[in-house]
């Protein structure tokens, strides 16, 4: 059975997905997965590969949604990434981006950090 922040974390990330294509950018993955990690999504603009890590929160939370990127999943997305690269090939500039999501009832509120470590 889904729970409530799983329902919750996959509509934060269908929304960032529709933000980002709004902004231009190419999704080449959703939810990748490797030894050791797993990334939300990774996108694609000009020359640059984002890889992105998206917290969805409630209004109510005592802290911001990017408050639970630590330093442990810095660097497992960064050693996914790694693969990821190794894998695909793809020559581009890197950033490791957070997007944040905080549903209010109706209303939904996006934020984009690019280069966020």
């Amino acid at each position: 059975m889904i729970t409530e922040p799983q329902k919750s974390g996959v509509f934060g990330e269908l929304y960032a997905s529709r933000f980002l294509r709004n902004k231009g950018y190419e999704i080449l993955v959703s939810n990748y997965r490797a030894k050791g990690g797993e990334i939300d999504l990774i996108v694609r603009k000009d020359n640059t590969v984002s890889f992105v890590e998206v917290k969805t929160r409630n209004t109510d939370s005592f802290f911001s949604p990017s408050d639970a990127v630590d330093e442990q999943k810095e660097t497992n997305i960064k050693n996914t990434a790694a693969v990821f690269l190794s894998q695909s090939k793809i020559d581009a500039e890197v950033t490791y981006d957070i997007i944040e999501v905080i549903l209010d009832k109706e209303k939904y509120a996006i934020k984009h950090t690019i280069n966020a470590f």
